[in-house]
């Protein structure tokens, strides 16, 4: 039971990342995903050596059956209310019904522990989660990262190469903390194995703020980048307003506006964390923005 662990979400990209860091450190895993998951996805997990259990139905019955025996309950669900909330549910009273020790929320977040209710939907999906989940007889443990640093290439625009550009809005000094998805699912490996997690655990592959983020570009790249600062939080939060009445995305996980929200409170400095807990594990590798930045322009991006 020690080394059995149990990943809801494993066909993702995280869930993914977290069952080859598990199976790393010698771990037996269990990954719940749903019958109709991508059946390659189940393939390549089995030909890991991951024991695949199919639920039909996601009930809390269901899931009881297949967390039996394993020490903790990994979640790397993602998706809106119906996942983060409703299926999140399902799989923590599984968790309790089956007797599991322990339990790690889909968080990998940004510490929005300090950021107001109503500012950002996903995390307000997340916040509202964590109310159910501490009134629950279970131990839990979430994960705080800051943003993903793999998605400072493209999906998090605020590298503008061809101009030579970093975006900024608000404050350009202020700090930011950085973790990549593999550090992010190694370290979440390690606390998964590990009994005396607290509540809350916090990361940072790298920690820097937009102007020195410039001087790594620049010298990664060998050009000159400068700080573009587009205007203040509050010009922000108007444009956030006007993108989502003109196009509010429906059940898009991502939508313009919801991108936009993440870059507001990255820049807010209340989501920030004050204290790392990077040497909890002392054999992690953290990576940095440096490292992101030269393997992506190794891979022979941007143009």
């Amino acid at each position: 039971m020690k080394n059995s662990i149990a990943v809801a979400g494993a066909t993702g990209d995280m869930g993914e990342r977290i069952v080859k860091a598990l199976l790393n450190r010698g771990a037996n895993v269990r990954a719940l995903v749903r019958a109709s998951s991508n059946s390659a996805k189940i393939t390549e997990l089995e030909k890991m050596g991951v024991q695949v259990v199919k639920l039909n139905a996601w009930t809390v019955n269901e899931l009881t059956e297949a967390c039996r025996g394993v020490s903790c309950v990994v979640s790397a669900l993602s998706g809106l209310r119906e996942t983060v909330i409703d299926a999140q549910k399902a799989l923590l009273d599984a968790a309790v019904a089956a007797g599991v020790p322990r339990f790690i929320p889909s968080d990998y977040s940004i510490d929005f522990t300090k950021l107001p209710a109503g500012r950002n939907r996903n995390l307000d999906l997340r916040r509202e989660f964590h109310a159910y989940l501490d009134k629950a007889p279970i131990a839990s443990t979430t994960i705080f990262n800051g943003p993903f640093a793999d998605m400072i290439t493209g999906q998090m625009p605020i590298i503008l190469f061809k101009l030579h550009r970093v975006m900024v809005w608000g404050n350009p000094d202020q700090r930011i903390d950085f973790t990549t998805k593999d550090d992010t699912a190694a370290f979440t490996a390690s606390a998964a194995l590990d009994n005396s997690t607290p509540r809350f655990l916090r990361i940072a592959g790298d920690q820097l703020s937009l102007r020195e983020l410039t001087g790594v570009v620049s010298e990664v790249t060998g050009e000159n980048y400068s700080v573009l600062r587009l205007g203040g939080l509050g010009a922000l939060s108007t444009l956030i307003a006007i993108a989502r009445f003109v196009a509010p995305g429906g059940d898009d996980l991502y939508p313009a506006w919801q991108g936009m929200q993440y870059m507001r409170d990255m820049l807010d400095g209340r989501g920030k964390v004050t204290t790392i807990d990077n040497d909890r594990y002392p054999n992690m590798r953290w990576h940095t923005i440096k490292d992101v930045l030269t393997d992506f322009l190794a891979s022979g991006k941007p143009a």
